[in-house]
């Protein structure tokens, strides 16, 4: 949970930076654009996001038009630790058998503090979150099924 505390480190930092850059004549000058001509080539980029990096990857024919296109994104590379630590919090929450769908929203801020996007973006046409927790015993039979 302390994600969102280095969220807003990281957010205050660039607010700050942002002044400088501002103040910097290379990067304010008019005479920054190279001219582009269309032509066969690959382009892969990195960009930091708030839920991690995301990868662009874009082949172009030679016309200039785009032939492929990969994107990876930040959840992408966060999906084992988003497991692990729903895996971890629901560990917390379920104690002696006993469980309730509350719990379902604090095993949703496990996934918000990596994606704070995907528990928003996700939602089924009625309005309601796809989750959808299954609860088993030891062994691995499954004990019961939470829906939200």
């Amino acid at each position: 949970m302390l994600y969102h505390w280095a969220r807003l480190i990281e957010l205050l930092y660039a607010a700050e930076n942002t002044i400088e850059l501002l103040n910097d004549k290379d990067i304010t000058s008019k005479d920054v654009r190279v001219p582009v001509k269309p032509r066969a080539a690959r382009g892969i980029g990195y960009v930091e996001a708030p839920r991690g990096t995301v990868i662009h990857d874009y082949t172009t024919d030679d016309n200039g038009l785009i032939t492929n296109v990969n994107i990876i994104v930040g959840t992408t590379h966060n999906n084992a630790a988003i497991n692990m630590s729903v895996k971890q919090a629901a560990k917390m929450l379920i104690k002696n058998g006993k469980y309730d769908q509350g719990m379902m929203n604090r095993l949703e801020m496990a996934i918000r503090a990596y994606d704070p996007c995907l528990s928003c973006a996700t939602h089924n046409l009625d309005g309601t979150l796809p989750v959808k927790i299954t609860i088993m015993d030891s062994k691995g039979k499954v004990v019961d099924t939470l829906v939200n």
